[in-house]
């Protein structure tokens, strides 16, 4: 009679061995990454609240702002360039929409907040796809007159916004138990989600920053896919900008300072190549979270303002180093 054929047992190492070196780890790091730390949070600081469901939904809260300027930021990245003017960029939107709000009223201070997010990301975008100018310096350069802009028109004070509709729906109210935030960051995550991996666009995205030659002769627009990218950035961190505002019910030019160094770092480690070609949003939201996790639990743990940015920066460095290389 025959008998069932086997696998020896050397042949079934090879082949477990075969597959775990092939396993792109780098894929799940930033899930890993989080699960490690919130144990490490969750056993070192039980006795102070950290587990409760206040703090956790904090956490939420305090990162939906970053989480929205990421989502643009994976954009940017994923198509090999760079926005260093997000912050700045949220910053003035900020104080616009405040002027905006007590000059003429609710509706038209959004307009103005978005205007100025699609100024600067055409000035960016138009510098970098038409003139070719590195986008890194084209943005840097828009940092610093976004920034001072801001500071200029308020003379350095903020601008109160005393309108309590658009304080509750831009970033003050909930929606039963949850956020108003937390609802405004699920919705841009879901649509960029749907976006890069599901549409034409996303595709452009994907094959300009891959590889920018073959784009151009499979036909893509790459210069305009460029701007269009830069853009998008703009306006999603206007947006950020009008949350600032409606969360702290005032504009003022030191909102979104510092935001796109949390932002690259939430994009980098949730998975989108430094180099371009690949992105994802959801991983995306897992970098903003962990990088939320982490400064909460550093605030219980008793560390102030600067040891905090001491860490952050810990992790860009470590968000580059881990950064697949398409």
């Amino acid at each position: 009679m025959n008998q069932p054929a086997t696998i020896d047992a050397p042949a079934r190492r090879t082949g477990f061995g075969e597959a775990l070196k092939s396993w792109d780890w780098r894929r799940y790091v930033i899930y890993i990454g989080f699960v490690v730390v919130f144990v490490f949070f969750a056993i070192l600081l039980h006795d102070q609240g950290f587990l409760s469901p206040n703090n956790l939904l904090n956490i939420f809260r305090q990162t939906s702002t970053i989480t929205i300027i990421a989502v643009g930021m994976t954009y940017v990245i994923a198509a090999a360039q760079i926005d260093l003017s997000v912050g700045s960029t949220a910053g003035l939107a900020s104080v616009v929409t405040a002027m905006g709000i007590a000059s003429w009223g609710p509706l038209p201070g959004i307009l103005c907040g978005l205007a100025v997010g699609a100024v600067v990301g055409s000035i960016n975008g138009a510098l970098v796809s038409m003139l070719g100018i590195p986008s890194f310096l084209v943005t840097l350069g828009m940092l610093g007159i976004a920034v001072g802009t801001a500071q200029w028109i308020t003379a350095s004070a903020p601008i109160p916004i005393l309108d309590d509709t658009y304080n509750t729906i831009f970033g003050s109210g909930n929606i039963g138990p949850i956020p108003g935030l937390i609802i405004w960051s699920g919705v841009f995550v879901a649509a960029g989600a749907v976006v890069l991996a599901r549409t034409k666009f996303g595709r452009q995205v994907l094959a300009t920053g891959g590889n920018r030659t073959a784009a151009d002769f499979t036909g893509i627009n790459t210069k305009r896919i460029t701007f269009q990218v830069l853009l998008l950035s703009g306006l999603v961190a206007s947006v950020a900008g009008m949350l600032y505002a409606g969360r702290l019910q005032s504009g003022r030019f030191q909102w979104g300072t510092g935001d796109e160094l949390s932002a690259i770092a939430a994009v980098i480690l949730g998975g989108t190549s430094l180099f371009g070609g690949s992105g994802t949003v959801i991983g995306t939201l897992f970098g903003s979270l962990l990088i939320g996790l982490i400064n909460n639990g550093l605030i219980l743990a008793g560390l102030d303002s600067s040891q905090q940015q001491v860490v952050r920066g810990g992790i860009i460095i470590l968000a580059v180093a881990l950064a697949r290389k398409k």
